[in-house]
C-alpha cells in the first residue's frame, strides 16, 4: 500500500486524509495535537508542528513515504516542497515555495515578470497592512489616516510569523480567485469564483460562488495571466489558488498567489460540485507522480456562504457555513467554530 504524507491535520486536511483513504492509500498526518481533527481518520499521526521540516522529513523517510501534499496551508507548503525535493518526491522547489509563503518576495517576482500587482514602494493612502505571512484576513487592514498607520504595522508584524509586515496600494475593484492544478510546469486552469466580502477594513470573506459571471473573454485572460504568473513563481507541481481584483477600468491586478488549495472549502468542495473534477484526487496524483488530464466542464453552480458576527476581523472568527449545489443545500454547520 502506497504511503501519503498530509503535513496538517486540522479541518483543512480533513477531505484529504478522506480521499486518500477512498483512493486506498495510507495517510500520515503531521500537526501539533491541540485541533488535529485528522487524528482519528489518518491511518499515522505525528504530533510535530508543520513547521518542523527536518524533523518531518526524517519521519517520510524513516517510513518511505511515495508523496506528500498538503491542501489550503500557506504555512505547510513551504514544508511539503522541502520534504519533497529532499525525498526526489514530485513538488514545488523549497525556494519556490518559500517566494510563494513571503507575499514581499511574491510581490518581487510577479513585477519582474511584468504581472501587475499592487504598489509597495511609494504608496499613498488609503494603504492595505498585513503580515507577509498569514492568510485569512489575519492582521489585514486597510488603512486611510496617517495616524493609524503605526499601530496597524504593529499588529501585523505581532501576527506575523516572520515578524514582517507588507504595505501596499489599496485597490478598489471586483475580488475573484482562481484555482489551478500544474504538473511538471503544466497549468490546468480549473475555475474562477467570484467572491463577498465583509467592508473595510478587513474584508473578511463571507462568500463564494462558482462559477464566475465574468465574460468568457475576461476569464481567459485571467488564467493566462495566472499561468504567466505561476511561471514566474516556479510553482510547477500540484495545486494554487490566486487572488485577484478588477478595477473598473478593467486592470486585472494579482493581490495574491498561494502554493497550496484554495481554503473555504473552494477546492475541496466548489470545485468538484461546478466542474466535476475531483480535484482533492488530483492533488493526491501529482504528489505520487501519477499522470493527470484534468478536464473541467461546467455542470452547474455551487456556493459556500458563511455566518460571522458583525465585527468580524478575521475567518477564524466565522461561526458556521452553509454550502450549496445549484441553490440546494449540500453540507452545512451553523453555530460551531470547531467544524469550521
Amino acid at each position: 500500500m502506497k504511503k501519503i504524507a498530509i503535513v496538517g491535520a486540522g479541518y483543512l486536511q480533513l477531505p484529504l486524509v478522506r480521499k486518500a483513504r477512498e483512493m486506498g492509500l495510507q495517510s500520515l498526518c503531521f500537526a501539533w495535537e491541540d485541533g488535529a481533527v485528522c487524528r482519528e481518520e489518518c491511518d499515522r499521526f505525528f504530533p510535530v508542528s508543520i513547521t518542523e521540516k527536518e524533523e518531518i522529513l526524517c519521519i517520510c523517510r524513516e517510513e518511505k513515504v511515495d508523496g506528500v501534499c498538503t491542501i489550503a496551508s500557506d504555512v505547510a507548503a513551504p514544508t511539503v516542497a522541502y520534504v519533497a525535493e529532499q525525498m526526489g518526491l514530485p513538488g514545488n522547489s523549497y525556494e519556490a515555495a518559500v517566494r510563494a509563503h513571503d507575499k514581499y518576495l511574491m510581490r518581487e517576482m510577479l513585477v519582474a515578470a511584468g504581472v501587475d500587482c499592487p504598489k509597495t514602494d511609494g504608496a499613498s493612502l488609503p494603504v492595505i497592512v498585513k503580515p507577509t505571512d498569514r492568510s485569512g484576513s489575519l492582521g489585514v487592514q486597510k488603512v486611510e489616516r496617517e495616524e493609524d498607520l503605526a499601530a496597524a504595522i504593529a499588529l501585523a508584524k505581532r501576527l506575523s510569523i516572520a515578524g514582517e509586515v507588507i504595505v501596499e496600494e489599496y485597490i478598489e475593484g471586483r475580488e475573484i480567485s482562481v484555482e489551478c492544478i500544474s504538473q511538471n510546469g503544466h497549468h490546468y486552469g480549473l475555475q474562477i469564483t467570484d467572491k463577498v466580502t465583509t467592508d473595510a477594513p478587513h474584508f473578511v470573506e463571507l462568500e463564494h460562488h462558482q462559477p464566475s459571471s465574468l465574460p468568457a473573454d475576461m476569464q481567459e485572460r485571467i488564467f493566462a495571466i495566472t499561468r504567466r504568473a505561476l511561471d514566474a513563481l516556479g510553482l510547477t507541481n500540484g495545486a494554487s489558488h490566486s487572488e485577484y481584483k478588477i478595477t473598473k477600468d478593467g486592470r486585472i491586478v494579482v493581490m495574491e498567489i498561494g502554493g497550496r488549495m484554495g481554503g473555504d472549502f473552494i477546492g475541496s468542495h466548489l470545485v468538484q460540485l461546478s466542474t466535476g473534477y475531483d480535484f482533492l484526487r488530483g492533488v493526491i496524483e501529482v504528489a505520487l507522480g501519477e499522470p493527470i488530464t484534468p478536464e473541467p466542464k461546467p455542470i452547474g453552480r455551487s456556493s459556500v456562504v458563511y455566518t460571522a458576527p458583525a465585527d468580524v476581523s478575521c475567518s477564524a472568527e466565522r461561526t458556521g457555513y452553509i454550502i450549496y449545489k445549484n441553490d440546494e443545500i449540500y453540507e452545512q454547520s451553523v453555530g460551531s467554530r470547531t467544524d469550521l
